[in-house]
């Protein structure tokens, strides 16, 4: 029993995407139309992408590179920012959840011994608000970004210009806040002797660039999908053991659920007529109370206006700690090593992430006028 609700506890929003599947199959039961709710393409990219992450996680890649690029910095302010930077950029490249995976441990064990804990909690909130603000820029840097673009048919060019304003606006804001924050004292970074196969490291470089060929609808993912999982199986087939499987089944449950609520009369009406309000401060609002990636599968279902939606879905990712995925991997990170400061992580994290939830909110009603 313990065992089971420790698993629920680290998944929570799969199990709820779950429930929510279960009880809407009662009132729409399974028939033909359900293979309709599913998004093949969005499923297929998102799996290749984490698998070839993992594979290069392995190989410590990341790790090396975060490392050989925060030694370059000599005081706390720098490496912070470094830190930072890395988990915002990261994001861009292997999506939040991920690049919170990767980076969350490097920065603890850089200030643990450097003897700078005093930063750790204001450096693992920042890189989650990095990583989930980061990540808004890319078809790729966040679930939900894969999600819309390819079902609206986005063109990469214009998906670009509508989440630009809000990323520079955060980059600045995350820049600023760290150079109050964080003083400038003298840092010394311990080496540790890592060196990742070269051989390894080109190879999976060729497979990422694949899965981002196929999420930008270059290659069909019918062909790069197969020799990226035939490839990973022949050169590190532990690499699938460590995908993110609870993500792909939140997608699928809430598929379903999505599916399901768009043909109850109802809901169709209610959430149709929320959406030609204000799609934008629907969206985002709807995100902290069931996560970004329900929001953009299940409001997808009711509008045509993917650019306010698309917008509402990515600065939805602050606020609550369930208004994103990778926010909650911060918080299991943060109170497996903190379990006593629970607490103050939890206010200090709402005291600035709810920050940038309302100043971004505030900024695109002002722009989209």
């Amino acid at each position: 029993m313990k065992k089971v609700l420790t698993f629920i506890h680290k998944n929570i929003v799969m199990c709820i995407a779950a429930l929510l599947a279960l009880l809407t199959a009662f009132i729409v039961p399974p028939d033909g139309k359900y293979i309709e709710y599913f998004d093949f393409k969005t499923l297929t990219c998102l799996f290749c992408t984490l698998a070839v992450v993992c594979a290069l996680r392995n190989i410590r890649f990341f790790y090396t590179l975060a490392k050989n690029t925060v030694k370059l910095f000599k005081n706390t302010r720098a490496c912070v920012l470094a830190l930072v930077y890395i988990t915002f950029i990261g994001s861009m490249a292997i999506a939040n959840d991920m690049a919170l995976l990767t980076f969350l441990p490097l920065g603890y064990y850089v200030l643990k011994d450097c003897g700078r804990q005093k930063y750790i909690t204001f450096c693992f909130i920042m890189q989650t608000v990095a990583a989930n603000l980061g990540g808004m820029l890319t078809p790729f840097g966040n679930p939900q970004n894969l999600y819309l673009y390819t079902k609206f048919n986005i063109g990469t060019g214009e998906f670009l210009l509508i989440m630009l304003p809000s990323f520079l606006l955060s980059i600045a804001a995350i820049t600023l806040i760290c150079l109050f924050y964080v003083k400038p004292e003298p840092l010394e970074v311990i080496d540790e002797h890592i060196h990742p196969s070269k051989v390894k490291s080109m190879i999976y470089g060729v497979l990422f660039l694949i899965s981002v060929l196929m999420v930008f609808r270059f290659l069909p993912y019918y062909i790069g999908g197969p020799i990226i999982l035939i490839v990973i199986l022949i050169m590190d087939r532990k690499a699938f053991l460590k995908v993110d499987y609870p993500l792909l089944l939140t997608f699928v449950f809430f598929f379903i659920f999505s599916g399901n609520v768009s043909r109850i009369d109802f809901f169709h009406n209610t959430l149709g007529v929320l959406l030609n309000k204000n799609p934008l401060l629907v969206s985002a609002l709807s995100c902290q109370f069931i996560s970004n990636v329900p929001s953009a599968i299940l409001l997808s279902n009711f509008t045509q206006a993917y650019k306010p939606l698309l917008i509402g879905v990515n600065i939805g990712g602050v606020g609550t700690l369930i208004s994103s995925l990778a926010s909650l991997i911060t918080f299991r990170e943060y109170t497996k090593r903190y379990p006593n400061d629970t607490k103050k992580y939890f206010l200090v994290y709402s005291l600035i992430s709810f920050s940038f939830l309302i100043g971004l909110i505030v900024f695109n009603l002002l722009i989209c006028k």
